[in-house]
């Protein structure tokens, strides 16, 4: 019953139409560009790599997980798509920040990104995170 409750609510702020979760047939496509290009380092589950929270003998942070215990969920589509399309570079990072977050734009058309954040945003059900994301990003359009 929740379920069809949460498939019948309006987007909230930060969403975008072309990451919509509801969309079986782009959360599918997104499931197998993801286990392509992101699993590997965000984990098949997408529970991201071990101790993420903790800098690299190098420096760089681990890949988060995109599941609801990351904080990926906090971040509007918009946000979501360029760092996926760019990398993870300014506005979004400091100008000098190091990252191993490549940029996927060369290699992942637009459809493809916003189908792996649909798979991805399939992922957040919980009423907790559902709401906590809707607060977090209210500002976003």
């Amino acid at each position: 019953m929740l379920a069809l409750a949460a498939c019948s609510e309006a987007r909230g702020p930060g969403d975008d139409p072309r990451a919509d979760p509801r969309d079986a047939t782009k959360v599918a496509f997104g499931a197998n560009v993801y286990a392509r290009h992101c699993a590997s380092c965000h984990g098949a589950k997408l529970e991201g790599q071990l101790e993420w929270r903790r800098r690299l003998p190098n420096g760089r942070m681990p890949a988060p997980p995109h599941d609801e215990t990351g904080h990926t969920w906090h971040h509007p589509d918009g946000m979501l798509f360029a760092i996926t399309k760019r990398g993870l570079v300014p506005p979004y990072a400091p100008a000098d920040y190091q990252s191993d977050m490549p940029a996927f734009g060369g290699k992942l058309s637009d459809d493809e990104i916003w189908a792996v954040l649909a798979f991805i945003k399939s992922h957040w059900a919980s009423r907790e995170v559902l709401d906590a994301r809707k607060e977090m990003t209210r500002d976003t359009r």
